[in-house]
């Protein structure tokens, strides 16, 4: 497995594209914008890409995903249906914050906990991670010990949760059951900053150390 993160929009988000080396299959985790830019790395990597993955509907991360599945020819998988107003008003949401005119789009797939996402050999299991938002999903790659994050988790962070459907408890909730135990050797990529791991955030993210909760 191989991942390019492709930093887009004047949110500095996080855009993964990432393939499987044995097939040269990949996705678009996130296209939020620039989509030039997303396309120069799709280029470069060689992959052939087989969808567009979204960890939820904000418009920083899934703007541009209705140009990119027209421009690719591929189907948008995710997020969960909880974020279906999210993903409806991206239209408004882009002409409020100059994300320009995109396409409108519904997921080809919502999808649920416990789902799977298939990117060539590679498998990707999904979990539910409400809080950031009510549809929140993160990938799991558990023969590479990565995960796709989006805004739950960031290096000495965690997801805002004053925007419409937040939850700060249901985010909490979501990082100390959905993701602490998928492993403290797990390498996540968040939606915006640096990546990191489990073990470092557990030992001193200072909304969700573990000693907080002793």
């Amino acid at each position: 497995m191989q991942v390019r993160i492709v930093v887009v929009t004047p949110f500095q988000q996080n855009c993964s594209v990432f393939w499987c080396e044995e097939t040269m299959k990949g996705a678009v985790v996130d296209p939020g914008g620039d989509l030039e830019h997303i396309q120069a790395a799709i280029k470069e990597s060689g992959a052939t890409i087989e969808k567009i993955l979204l960890t939820h509907g904000h418009v920083d991360h899934a703007a541009a995903a209705g140009d990119l599945a027209k421009v690719l020819g591929v189907p948008i998988v995710g997020p969960h249906k909880g974020d279906k107003f999210l993903i409806d008003g991206l239209p408004d949401q882009a002409a409020k914050y100059g994300f320009g005119n995109p396409e409108a789009f519904q997921p080809d797939r919502w999808l649920e906990q416990g789902d799977t996402v298939q990117v060539g050999n590679l498998k990707l299991d999904v979990k539910h991670c409400p809080g950031h938002s009510p549809g929140h999903v993160i990938y799991h790659v558990a023969a590479f010990k990565v995960a796709i994050v989006g805004d739950v988790l960031f290096q000495g962070s965690i997801g805002r949760t004053d925007l419409p459907g937040g939850d700060h408890d249901a985010l909490i909730n979501s990082i100390r059951t959905q993701l602490w135990p998928l492993g403290d050797d797990i390498t996540f990529v968040p939606g915006h900053g640096p990546a990191s791991t489990f073990a470092v955030e557990r030992k001193s993210n200072p909304f969700v150390a573990d000693q907080l909760f002793r």
